[in-house]
């Protein structure tokens, strides 16, 4: 139960006034641009595109800038102006298989088909602050060759070959995937669903969950198969045309984690996997995304549910950002009633104690005498 605060507007225009001073900062320093964190903070958006479940770089950017950084306000930002947008349709299912392919590598197969490229990429630096960037110094254009023709076939594909690996499935026809933006979560959930809440879950929340399994709490035993980022490209099926039409295209990073399997009285034993696939370029939130899928496929491999990360209620309840900070922020709201009413209980029962305590004490005392 919340009370009127009389008087409040004012002060909250005034600390909306001093949240914009801090944003902007010294006025001495130049004002960031849209298309510096575009280029510059690449990551960053491509955090804020995929858990806000929008794809647009400089709606994403100024989200940033008008959160001050702060990541979940700005995913916050972009999800509540996806709200106003409205929706013309949806695409048909995007075909990795033939991304234009940035960057891939498998720690499966030293050599596959397509080769491994390494792209843009973290691991091979030492993690030791460069001064020169802080000097703001030219950077050297980057090597490049004639791009190749050669197919990159999916490393599952390879193992489907031996029949090694769980099939991919058929999509009922008539099946409609779909959209936890619209709908209300039911548990137990559908993969197509459940995958949706996992691509717009809290990086940090699925990171934890996924490095949970690898700790042993689900027992799984993961391989990445494959992490490729790149370009795909999107196309729409209007009915007034034989054909789907092109619109355009979109950087995704997919992750497919290969698990072993000792099989069960309906399947052979076999490699099993966990699917992970995200806007923009962002390996370590695809890689976590598929453990955590793998997990929560126990019931469905006939695994015995013993871990936080197989429980499909706790997972997907609670990896959503935007909802916790709303519920975990809500408690700096006036909760005066309620709080006036608990101190007047543990009062009564302070007093109370205190009553026995006392009655005690006296008690111990003549049987002393």
């Amino acid at each position: 139960m919340y009370v009127a605060v009389k008087g409040g507007e004012a002060a909250i225009a005034n600390a909306h006034a001093l949240l914009a001073d801090r944003r902007r900062g010294d006025r001495s320093v130049p004002a960031l641009r849209l298309d510096q964190i575009v280029e510059q903070l690449a990551l960053g958006v491509d955090r804020v595109m995929s858990e806000g479940s929008l794809y647009d770089r400089e709606l994403a950017a100024l989200a940033i800038v008008q959160a001050r950084g702060d990541m979940i306000e700005a995913i916050f930002l972009v999800r509540a102006y996806r709200t106003t947008l409205p929706r013309f349709g949806y695409t048909k299912a995007i075909d990795t298989g033939a991304m234009l392919v940035e960057r891939r590598v498998s720690a499966t197969y030293k050599d596959l088909p397509g080769g491994q490229l390494l792209g843009p990429t973290f691991d091979y630096t030492h993690r030791l602050l460069d001064p020169e960037l802080a000097a703001g110094g030219d950077v050297a254009e980057p090597l490049q060759r004639a791009g190749e023709a050669e197919a990159m076939p999916r490393v599952s594909a390879i193992l489907a070959r031996e029949g090694l690996i769980e099939p991919d499935g058929d999509m009922p026809g008539d099946h409609v995937p779909g959209d936890i933006t619209r709908e209300p979560l039911e548990f137990p959930m559908a993969r197509d669903i459940r995958l949706q809440a996992l691509s717009r879950g809290d990086e940090g929340f699925l990171l934890a969950l996924g490095y949970s399994t690898q700790r042993g709490y689900a027992r799984n035993h993961p391989f990445v198969g494959e992490v490729r980022i790149g370009e795909v490209e999107l196309e729409l099926d209007v009915p007034e045309l034989p054909f789907a039409v092109p619109l355009g295209s979109v950087r995704v990073t997919e992750c497919q984690m290969v698990n072993q399997f000792k099989g069960s009285a309906k399947a052979p034993p076999q490699f099993t996997r966990g699917y992970g696939l995200v806007f923009g370029q962002s390996e370590r939130k695809a890689m976590a995304m598929a453990l955590c899928d793998r997990a929560l496929r126990a019931s469905e491999f006939g695994e015995d549910v013993v871990a936080a990360a197989q429980d499909e209620e706790f997972v997907i309840s609670h990896s959503d950002n935007v909802q916790a900070t709303g519920f975990v922020e809500h408690l700096k709201l006036p909760h005066y009633v309620d709080f006036q009413a608990e101190l007047d209980l543990v009062r009564r029962m302070r007093a109370e104690h205190d009553a026995r305590e006392n009655a005690g004490k006296e008690e111990k005392r003549e049987a002393a005498e």
